[in-house]
């Protein structure tokens, strides 16, 4: 069967057929919302940034030049939308705590029990600092790749890069990652080491 392309969906939502939208709202989704976190950092306000930068781009279809870029041009939309959403919600992302990873508790988890489960926590977030050490260009693709699992193909859409400059991204990212969660653990030993022989 036929998979529509991202151009022919706009042209079928410029031609009336409104709910041509929701597949190209479903293609983009977990892109959007990631996006959105990348920006606020908050789960409930990540949701609202993403529902905004849908109807933003709705309402601005037919300004779109280039309908097989509709990805990219959403990117865009969703960070100006992001960047509008957090000049007039400062205060309330102050006192929002931050997004629990979407994750379930696995097994593994379970059986380990709460001091498993914190070890996990204190894993999950010192691999969120590692990002966000990251260059700014590689934070996004690592994001949509490693926590939303989008495809090269998919993030490729969104940003506007080649599959072979997210490969290449994505590759640098990972080295820097384990580097930066290499020496975090080892900082994270000594102190433990100094805490227990203090």
């Amino acid at each position: 069967m036929h998979r529509a392309t991202d151009a022919e969906l706009v042209f079928r939502c410029l031609e009336g057929d409104t709910d041509t939208y929701a597949i190209l709202v479903r293609r983009y989704q977990a892109a959007v919302h990631a996006t959105a976190y990348y920006y606020a950092g908050r789960y409930g306000a990540s949701e609202d940034i993403a529902q905004e930068a849908f109807w933003n781009a709705y309402r601005s279809l037919a300004h779109l030049k280039e309908p097989e870029k509709f990805g990219v041009w959403l990117k865009g939309v969703t960070t100006r939308t992001a960047a509008n959403w957090l000049r007039r919600n400062v205060p309330r992302i102050m006192s929002e705590t931050p997004l629990p990873q979407r994750r379930m508790v696995s097994i593994e988890d379970a059986r380990q029990g709460p001091s498993g489960k914190l070890e996990g926590k204190e894993l999950g977030e010192r691999v969120q600092r590692a990002i966000d050490s990251l260059p700014e260009r590689y934070r996004l693709p690592v994001i949509l790749r490693y926590l939303q699992e989008l495809s090269y193909e998919e993030i490729s859409r969104f940003t506007g890069e080649s599959r072979d400059e997210i490969r290449g991204i994505l590759h640098r990212a990972g080295r820097q990652l384990r580097d930066v969660l290499v020496r975090s653990e080892s900082s994270e030993g000594d102190a433990r080491w100094h805490r227990v022989h203090k």
